[in-house]
């Protein structure tokens, strides 16, 4: 996971995450870890080009579009890309 735009920096930047769990879990996710207000918004990006649904599963992004065996998110707080 890495920050882009103003989102605030997370210590750890590796997370494993089952491959069943839906882009909307890591969104919760990362909110709670980041101590974000329940209304404020999060935005997630596959390769800095595109946003999932956040019914996608992360096996399906891993399998579609993984790098060196890793699927890079970014998140951000405003909208950024896609």
């Amino acid at each position: 996971l890495k920050p882009t735009g103003n989102a605030p920096i997370m210590k750890k930047k590796k997370w494993t995450v089952e491959s069943d769990k839906p882009v909307g879990w890591i969104i919760e996710f990362v909110k709670k870890y980041l101590k974000l207000d329940s209304n404020e918004k999060l935005f997630v990006y596959v390769n800095q080009t595109f946003a999932p649904a956040p019914d996608q599963t992360v096996k399906n992004l891993y399998e579609c579009y993984n790098a060196d065996n890793k699927l890079v998110l970014h998140y951000c707080t405003t909208q950024a890309w896609g």
